[in-house]
């Protein structure tokens, strides 16, 4: 995934100011794609100079306010974009590697701090995944576009538990 295709996604579901957007980034879409205020706006910048979205007509403020929305070719362009294969890509997570080098220095137990932290962190976002899903995913609002919201939480709900469970293993085994 990429960060122009985050935000065309984002756009798509409701045409938004580079304000909104760093905020819904920062709400719900952090969870599996981050970007900063300063990188939305300069893809902001480009996919409006590529014709993928273009900035809707804002009565005159203040501001120099834009809200921008999707044009056909920015659906087009995401469209095919979801088509296309693209491998997994692999785990790059610094507390598997010092956990591999402390196997090569003998000081596996150093860490022990460490995997406690990261079983809170993990299971704190794991609680805060569940809350979401009670609250936005009720059986009740199930439609073809949720169902698919609610497939990319479940992923993060998966990935968390087991996070909870193989640290909570680490732990067992070093601790």
């Amino acid at each position: 995934m990429s960060l122009p295709h985050a935000i065309l996604t984002a756009l798509l579901e409701k045409p938004s100011s580079g304000l909104e957007l760093t905020r819904r980034f920062d709400k719900s879409i952090r969870y599996f794609w981050s970007a900063t205020h300063q990188q939305i706006y300069r893809e902001l910048g480009r996919l409006e100079k590529d014709g993928l979205i273009r900035a809707v007509p804002q009565p005159p403020s203040r501001g120099q306010r834009k809200e921008y929305e999707v044009l056909p070719e920015g659906r087009a362009a995401l469209a095919e974009w979801i088509g296309q294969p693209q491998d997994p890509r692999p785990i790059r997570d610094p507390l598997l590697l010092r956990l591999r080098a402390a196997a090569a220095v003998g000081t596996g137990t150093s860490l022990k701090d460490e995997l406690r932290r990261h079983l809170d962190l993990h299971q704190r976002q794991l609680e805060e995944y569940r809350e979401i899903e009670l609250r936005d995913f009720p059986a009740e609002r199930a439609n073809a576009e949720s169902r698919l919201q609610h497939l990319v939480l479940q992923a993060g709900i998966g990935l968390e538990t087991h996070w909870v469970e193989w640290l909570e293993a680490a732990l067992a085994e070093y601790g």
